[in-house]
């Protein structure tokens, strides 16, 4: 098992920009596919990005392509999200999750999750 504990959160206008971090205890990270996701009040939680274990593929969900990028570095055992061009709609919290593969979008797959860190993007 994993522990993850995500940091970096905060309140910002929109058009700014936030770095979220997830640093994981435990195990080490290489193995795994790291991903974020992120719910709203009174919604899902929705797949945001997700990274392979080597970092060279990311894939990223349509509303934040362009926008948010993710990125590791294996010997920190910490997985990153650089949030950009933030909008009200980012609002959430903001979850990164560990999973060895297959239905990387969907969050039934990932078996550990940080416990997250609240993302206030206001208008």
């Amino acid at each position: 098992q994993v522990q993850l504990v995500e940091s970096g959160g905060g309140l910002v206008q929109a058009g700014g920009s936030l770095r979220l971090s997830c640093a994981a205890s435990g195990r080490t990270l290489s193995s795994y596919f790291m991903g974020w996701f992120r719910q709203a009040p009174g919604k899902e939680r929705d797949f945001v990005a997700v990274i392979s274990w080597s970092g060279l593929n990311q894939v990223y969900a349509d509303s934040v392509k362009g926008r948010f990028a993710i990125s590791r570095d294996n010997a920190k055992n910490t997985v990153y999200l650089q949030m950009n061009g933030l909008r009200p709609e980012d609002t959430a919290v903001y979850y990164c999750a560990a999973t060895i593969g297959e239905n990387l979008r969907e969050f039934w797959s990932y078996h550990d999750w940080g416990q997250g860190t609240q993302v206030t993007v206001s208008s």
